[in-house]
């Protein structure tokens, strides 16, 4: 049996014309020719129409993005909230005015048009993942620590306001890709995920399926094995299945009491960027091992990096192929 490969590319569009993911997540002409470019080389299953998928709503709050090295994602140095208590007073943004956004939306229905087939979705973020741009890391932990209570409310605040954003998305004719990697353990322990995480994550999940019809893919990062049984309450259909969590368990959990939910399991990304074939090729069989011919199950790559060669995908296909 064969399984489905799809690669997944935000900052790597920038190889295609070659600008620094800084500069083609400004300009949006650039982050169009980046897009096409990318989905013409590789026909990968969705075209997310992103380079830094998890600032857009913290920069549409009034955060500010900066570009760090010539080939490092933009990103957020200095926390917007001084507390979780004046984030439990935000207002939603507006998807026409503030940050990016717009931008995002227009680039989405240009690859839209000009490949009606295609998947073409646009971030939205998870609340812990947008608290987290908000507030910092060190903040963060120390909120879900010292003041749960208001971290609860603020998560519940920041998923209240991803209504505007999904409806916009979906009047534009386009999808969403929801990504919450910050909120996966050890940044919450499972009882912290279950208890602050789940009651916010559920509402927006509920948000965005409402706004395009129908259940929308839940991508998380890092270990989420423990959270497991949390993240399938939400009802979500499509999951990632990443190397720094128990890959094996994860897809047999899945594959036994959720077999409906479709599953992609990763290869890690810096192998996808590796130089060395075997040991590509050897982290493949991995994949296959783990998988096991079960149904519902997609190879992914995990978010490429900037510098994979593009060569690479083109061996893993030829490998699965053969």
């Amino acid at each position: 049996m064969k399984i489905p490969f799809t690669p997944v590319i935000y900052e790597h569009a920038a190889h295609f014309v070659g600008r620094t993911p800084w500069e083609v997540s400004r300009n949006p002409e650039l982050m169009f020719a980046a897009h096409r470019a990318a989905y013409l080389h590789y026909r990968q299953q969705v075209i997310a129409v992103a380079i830094d998928i998890y600032n857009l709503e913290a920069e549409a709050y009034g955060a500010t993005v900066a570009a760090s090295t010539p080939d490092a994602i933009p990103a957020i140095h200095q926390p917007l909230l001084s507390s979780t208590e004046e984030g439990i007073h935000l207002r939603p943004f507006d998807p026409e005015r503030d940050g990016r956004i717009a931008m995002m939306l227009s680039v989405g229905q240009r690859l839209k048009r000009e490949f009606p087939d295609a998947d073409v979705r646009l971030p939205v973020g998870g609340p812990f993942s947008i608290a987290f741009n908000l507030r910092g890391i060190n903040n963060l932990c120390l909120d879900a620590a010292l003041h749960p209570e208001s971290l609860a409310e603020l998560l519940m605040r920041l998923a209240e306001n991803q209504a505007v954003l999904c409806r916009a998305v979906a009047k534009a004719g386009l999808d969403v890709a929801f990504f919450e990697s910050a909120a996966a353990p050890p940044m919450l322990s499972p009882r912290q995920f279950h208890e602050l995480e789940i009651p916010a994550l559920q509402r927006v999940l509920d948000i965005a399926a409402d706004a395009v019809g129908h259940p929308v893919p839940c991508i998380m990062g890092g270990n989420t094995y423990p959270v497991l049984d949390d993240i399938l309450s939400t009802g979500t259909d499509y999951l990632a299945c990443n190397v720094e969590t128990n890959q094996a368990a994860f897809v047999e959990r899945v594959a036994r009491t959720h077999p409906h939910v479709k599953i992609r399991v990763n290869l890690d990304p810096a192998v996808v960027a590796c130089n060395e074939p075997q040991r590509l090729y050897r982290a493949i069989d991995h994949v296959l091992e783990i998988v096991g011919g079960r149904a519902n199950c997609v190879m992914g790559t995990g978010a490429m990096p900037l510098e994979t060669p593009p060569d690479n995908i083109r061996l893993i296909r030829e490998y699965l192929a053969g």
